[in-house]
């Protein structure tokens, strides 16, 4: 029996850089949708980049054929060309520092052996219609920290 094939549009937000971020994405199996957002105080956008992939990934409940779309280049190459180096200096950059949001990569690591996953790169606010709803999603992320600042 062939894995299913599910489609996921992440995107982060933030509102200063450290500050109030948000992460969202969109999840498509068949004709199913899933919308999921959260955010978080006092982060930065890169972050929230990598939590709305976890964040996906984690709703899944078997191995799947993944597509994932970010429109997030840091995303995107840390996990198709930056990994496994980090991973074979024990977390650490070429330049021997360590590796930023180590933590977060780590959890996508574990999460990306569970599932046979595609990463495609998508410029962000041109057009594509899972993007935008990714990129609203995580401003709804933003907003929902903001509110409970008040």
């Amino acid at each position: 029996m062939s894995k299913q094939v599910v489609e996921i549009w992440t995107d982060g937000a933030c509102k200063g850089n450290p500050g109030a971020g948000g992460w969202g994405a969109l999840l498509k199996y068949g004709a199913h949708e899933k919308e999921i957002y959260g955010g978080e105080n006092n982060t930065t956008n890169n972050r929230m980049e990598l939590q709305a992939v976890i964040e996906a990934l984690t709703l899944l409940k078997r191995s799947c054929t993944v597509i994932v779309h970010t429109d997030s280049q840091y995303v995107q190459k840390g996990m198709t060309e930056w990994l496994e180096g980090w991973k074979k200096r024990g977390w650490r950059t070429a330049g021997k520092q360590a590796v930023k949001n180590a933590d977060l990569w780590q959890k996508l690591d574990i999460l990306s052996t569970q599932h046979e996953l595609t990463w495609k790169w998508v410029r962000g606010h041109a057009g594509d219609p899972g993007n935008e709803r990714a990129d609203a999603l995580a401003n709804k992320g933003v907003e929902s920290i903001a509110q409970t600042r008040e």
